[in-house]
């Protein structure tokens, strides 16, 4: 739900809060009314009625904050407050964000525009806003106590600059950074070239969003701000999958993805059946010649990386971090690997006692996406999400790129499942199959290394030094 009193009125009518003429010269003399959205919903494009023109991004799960014209300057409110964020359904989690979202909306501007941010304080302790890869005044910076004094609960700073360069940037506190960014608080900043721009492509997508990771136990609410690296809940834009939408684009279309991080590890971002190229990072725009195809890009701690693709593949292509923790849920860390131990005798014991219990793992984690035992109350499941064939056991960081050919040039209403042209799908064989070759008959000696004489034979690694000096080196 987005809301409002006198700056725009319904989700529909969110382009007009651009227009200044629909702010009465009272209004424009004081502090602008905030706009708080909390639909967990990607909304479209915020598409400017006035200033220079520009291909306005989407934010993955997210929104625009809409502005006002104030004398030649855009006006955005900030406001930091708790909220409560469905992460999927079925998970919501208690957050700190801004103007009723975590991550906050997705700020944007145009190259040379005076900006002029309000940040008011809801939260019940002191904070401030640092504009992440900005160039600006030093007073502007927003590290509380360097830079300026905090921003005390019921308070309202005034943060004012130009944005001088092009590119991608976020925002976040700079006061009790571990536990306010640790509950949420963050959001994205993109400021569009004034002109055409020699290292900057137009593009038919732009998409954007955060990485950011919590730790909730299962049946609770609040993340555990003290916790480094061992998360339970790796997200893009405090969502999870199933519960991320799909990157939803036309056959043909240039796609540009925008993605920054303030998660507290490093994020090996893969796409399948495309090759893209990184073209920015929260520096600005790369140079050409550095550029080269890849499909996947890591994305270190604070970093934003930018990436360029033509989308000329149909289907619904994987979309997702590369380190196979972080695409799961709701995940324990000290469970013991139980592959290949029988637990029938065991089971039945234990049944006796907990009819309830249920083995797991010793044939794998895929048998969590199929089991229907009851979960604590606000969870989601491990591995999760059916596809057109089953379950595509998944969870976490993980979003499906669907690429149609009908696809209406700016429409991004999910098409549904990809229908593959027949003889394209993987299909089981029944047929007699050949006997398969073994890596011991086919590494022959390769796969027995002789041993030293006298070696014992139940140790698994043998080393052996180089003997005779090291003169032929």
């Amino acid at each position: 739900m987005l809301s409002r009193r006198n700056f725009v009125s319904g989700a529909g009518a969110i382009s007009a809060a651009v227009a200044a003429a629909s702010v009465s010269k009272a209004a424009m003399a004081a502090l602008p009314e905030p706009v708080l959205q909390t639909s967990p919903n990607t909304m479209p494009p915020l598409v400017p009625s006035t200033g220079r023109p520009y291909n306005a991004v989407v934010t993955l799960n997210g929104w625009t904050l809409p502005w006002r014209m104030n004398s030649g300057v855009k006006e955005f409110h900030l406001v930091a407050e708790p909220v409560v964020r469905e992460m999927a359904p079925g998970m919501k989690a208690h957050l700190w964000g801004y103007n009723g979202q975590s991550p906050g909306p997705t700020i944007e501007v145009v190259e040379g525009d005076r900006v002029r941010i309000f940040v008011t304080n809801r939260l019940p302790e002191r904070t401030s806003v640092h504009w992440h890869g900005q160039r600006l005044p030093n007073g502007m910076d927003g590290v509380a106590g360097l830079n300026q004094p905090a921003i005390e609960p019921g308070k309202t700073f005034v943060y004012e600059f130009i944005a001088r360069r092009p590119g991608t940037f976020m925002y976040h506190p700079h006061s009790d950074e571990m536990t306010q960014m640790a509950m949420g608080m963050m959001g994205f900043w993109v400021t569009h070239p004034k002109t055409k721009h020699p290292l900057i492509d137009d593009v038919q997508r732009d998409f954007c969003f955060l990485l950011n990771a919590y730790d909730i136990d299962p049946g609770s609410y609040t993340p555990k701000i003290m916790t480094m690296l061992d998360h339970n809940l790796w997200s893009w834009n405090s969502r999870v999958f199933p519960g991320i939408d799909p990157l939803v684009v036309r056959k043909n279309d240039k796609v540009r993805i925008r993605i920054g991080n303030l998660t507290m590890t490093n994020h090996p971002i893969h796409i399948h059946g495309h090759e893209f190229e990184v073209t920015g990072t929260d520096g600005g725009p790369t140079s050409r010649s550095s550029r080269w195809p890849e499909v996947t890009t890591d994305v270190a701690v604070g970093q934003m990386r930018q990436i360029e693709f033509l989308a000329d593949e149909e289907g619904d292509w994987a979309f997702h971090c590369h380190k196979s923790h972080h695409t799961m849920n709701a995940m324990g860390h000290n469970v013991p690997t139980m592959i290949g131990v029988d637990h029938t005798g065991v089971a039945k014991k234990i049944n006796k006692l907990i009819p309830d219990y249920m083995v797991m793992g010793e044939r794998g984690m895929s048998d969590m996406s199929e089991m229907e035992m009851p979960l604590p109350d606000n969870t989601v499941p491990m591995m999760s999400g059916q596809g057109p064939y089953g379950s595509v056991e998944m969870g976490g960081m993980f979003s499906i790129l669907k690429v149609r050919k009908h696809q209406p040039a700016g429409n991004y209403k999910d098409p549904g499942w990809y229908q593959a042209p027949k003889g394209t799908v993987a299909y089981e064989f029944t047929g007699a199959l050949p006997e398969a070759p073994r890596a011991s008959s086919a590494g022959g000696a390769l796969t027995h290394p002789a041993r030293a004489p006298g070696a014992p034979t139940d140790v698994e690694v043998q080393i052996r030094k180089p003997v005779g000096g090291h003169g032929g080196h």
